[in-house]
């Protein structure tokens, strides 16, 4: 039965024989008010590339923005990764193939778009295979209702697009397809070098993290919430993604406020 975050005891320290995944907006990353708009400090990048060297390479990024995105943050660095909530997946030292976008869903974006210009503060992420509807920016006094105005939307849009599902967020709701989540793109590394084998540990905050918190438990891991969201599957716990740097040892960053590092 899923515990309150209260419940949850900090994360033991990172085994020397783990594979580690860590999701990043929200985990590695603080949420900001545009997805483009957050901060990759140097400094973590470093300690990720440190980490990976540490581990003999096991280490994979398991967000749900595209890989192409993730490569473009964390420059110049290059991480093994699974995107779009692991419909991508690219294995390390390989090159990620490609799929056409189905032209559905390209209607659904243009759309998307023209009610997003009715709405104050609503956002469209195109990731190419996916789409997030955003309203995070909206203000306050019209978030609720410009959030049920894309959700609605995007359970709408689904009766065009009968291979995709919606995938629910922090003030998101994605349109993506339903043949991969999180936790099949970790099983799927935990079956190849060189995670296989290994002590898995997966870090993520947001319920697109749940199958990946199964299947690390269903592995004997190391599953971790990070923020104050209830009723999660993990059996550790992170306030912040500055509790997960400094659980990962990466050096504080002196451009950030005193209360966010």
């Amino acid at each position: 039965m899923p515990a309150s975050v209260a419940a949850l005891p900090p994360p033991p320290a990172l085994p020397d024989n783990a594979a580690l995944f860590l999701d990043v907006d929200g985990c590695l990353l603080p949420f900001a008010p545009r997805p483009d708009a957050v901060h990759v400090p140097p400094a973590l990048v470093e300690r990720l590339l440190a980490l990976q060297a540490q581990l003999g390479g096991a280490l994979a990024l398991v967000s749900g923005r595209s890989v192409a995105t993730l490569d473009q943050l964390f420059a110049p660095a290059i991480f093994t990764a699974a995107g779009l909530h692991g419909v991508e997946r690219r294995r390390a030292g390989q090159a990620l193939g490609t799929r056409d976008v189905p032209p559905g869903l390209a209607r659904v974006r243009d759309a998307a778009v023209r009610l997003a210009q009715d709405h104050p503060g609503a956002l469209v992420e195109d990731k190419g295979l996916a789409l997030g509807l955003h309203w995070r920016m909206a203000p306050d006094a019209s978030k609720a209702a410009t959030g049920a105005a894309l959700r609605a939307f995007a359970a709408g849009a689904l009766t065009g697009l009968p291979e995709y599902q919606l995938q629910p967020g922090d003030h998101v709701i994605e349109l993506r397809p339903r043949h991969a989540d999180k936790g099949s793109a970790i099983l799927a590394f935990l079956e190849e070098a060189p995670f296989a084998g290994r002590v898995p540990v997966f870090a993520g905050d947001d319920l697109t993290d749940e199958p990946g918190f199964a299947a690390v438990e269903a592995h004997g891991g190391i599953s971790i919430l990070v923020g104050d969201r209830t009723g999660s599957a993990a059996r550790f716990h992170l306030d912040s993604p500055a509790a997960v740097h400094r659980w990962l040892g990466v050096p504080a960053d002196p451009s950030l406020p005193e209360t966010a590092r």
